[in-house]
């Protein structure tokens, strides 16, 4: 007999684990399948204040706070010898202090939280085909187990957490090319021994290069000693580079001297990875008995850690919805969560471009801007891409040309 469970996640990362863990406190009992085992290396790990908002409503903040984790007020920008720095505890939308995190434990705490609360947590169980339930009919889901035991099982809703697995649109066919520009990201971490005293390990540093300014660095520092550390280019910025990741990553530093200054006694201990073509993006977020979350529908850019938040505040959406649908009540899928996550998404979108055109960059690295447009501007940085009573998110890109100019005049017409 096929197993049924009424509802199935794909994917223990931090949207699939908070999703489940809001509609099992809604009453629903849930299973969670996940391909891997963990903790698991992820990156993501400088965390933005409105992504504890949903951490909190899961009921896993206690366990998050607990853990150790180093602090994060804010972020920091450098370009040369300029430098500048916002906060996220005040900012237009109100705001809190956050964390930086080393994703496989963290992952982990959230997981293992919504296992206290009684989500049904499947590990090493990888989803390889999908039929989707029609004329009343119910989902069935292949899966593999890593013992190399295969099985069937059956659902009433089906909500993919599968990140950048992208499991649904894969199986179902729902890949939609990204109009972003292919970008490269290599990466690693490194015992940091930074010395430096105007590093602040309570920031994100995002570090501009000095000659390109589509090219860009994270530093994130963590509360033991270690530091994450990354490069972010278009492909063709690779030509003629060192092919060892190794040596390129640290290249690309060295050719950075603000950065430089601040990793001079790094240990560079931890082999390289790389991310290409990261950007994705899906035809629809959801269907018949489906629903897309996270980074499993639409994934944008890595320069403004906006990647968790958005994969949680699409948990915290869809969790109601779903609660209503298994309740036989009508939900309208495309006004309740495509719709609301999309104009969130498209207002990071527009920082993201004007970050790569450099227009956003005049407006970061701006002096004597505004101290309440700054705080409006810290907000966005610090996740609250729905809030409309915030002009610059309301109409993000008339709103930005608009302080772009602002910025522009000024700069060529100092009082």
């Amino acid at each position: 007999m096929v197993e049924h469970h009424p509802l199935v996640v794909i994917g223990a990362g931090p949207a699939g684990a908070v999703v489940a863990a809001l509609l099992k406190r809604r009453g629903h009992p849930v299973l969670v399948l996940e391909a891997q085992h963990f903790p698991r290396f992820s990156i993501g790990e400088s965390l933005l204040s409105h992504s504890l908002d949903f951490v909190e409503e899961a009921g896993m903040l206690p366990a998050v706070e607990a853990a150790g984790f180093q602090t994060k007020v804010g972020a920091a920008f450098a370009w040369g010898e300029r430098y500048t720095d916002f906060d996220f505890r005040d900012t237009y939308s109100g705001g809190r202090s956050t964390f930086q995190v080393q994703r496989g434990p963290f992952d982990k705490i959230l997981a293992d939280d919504a296992a206290r609360q009684g989500v049904a947590i499947r590990y090493g169980q990888r989803v390889t085909a999908v039929t989707l339930g029609e004329g009343g009919e119910r989902t069935r889901i292949e899966v593999l187990g890593d013992d190399g035991q295969a099985y069937a099982l059956t659902t009433d809703f089906l909500l993919d957490a599968s990140g950048y697995g992208r499991v649904l649109p894969r199986l179902l066919d729902l890949e939609a090319p990204s109009d972003f520009p292919v970008r490269r990201a290599l990466f690693t971490h490194v015992e940091d021994r930074i010395d430096d005293p105007s590093f602040d390990r309570d920031r994100i540093l995002i570090t501009t290069h000095p000659t390109w300014r589509d090219v860009w660095f994270w530093t994130i520092p963590f509360s033991d000693g270690r530091t994450s550390v990354g490069v972010v280019a278009a492909a063709e910025r690779y030509a003629g580079r060192a092919p060892d990741l190794a040596t390129c990553l640290r290249d690309w530093v060295a050719e950075t001297p603000s950065l430089a200054r601040v990793l001079h006694n790094a240990v560079w201990d931890t082999p390289v990875r790389e991310l290409g073509g990261y950007a994705a993006n899906v035809k629809r977020l959801h269907g018949p008995g489906f629903a897309l979350l996270g980074n499993a529908a639409e994934f944008l850019d890595p320069v403004f850690s906006s990647g968790v938040t958005i994969a949680l505040r699409s948990a915290s959406l869809a969790a109601p919805l779903v609660d209503r649908q298994l309740r036989g009540e009508a939900v309208d899928w495309e006004g309740e969560l495509a719709r609301p996550l999309k104009a969130g998404v498209d207002t990071f979108r527009a920082y993201v471009e004007g970050w790569y055109d450099g227009s956003f960059q005049d407006v970061i690295y701006f002096e004597n801007a505004d101290p309440e447009i700054r705080r409006m501007i810290c907000a966005i940085l610090a996740g609250y891409a729905w809030d409309l009573r915030n002009p610059f998110v309301k109409e993000p890109k008339r709103r930005l040309r608009l302080l772009v100019e602002l910025c522009q005049l000024n700069s060529a017409h100092p009082a």
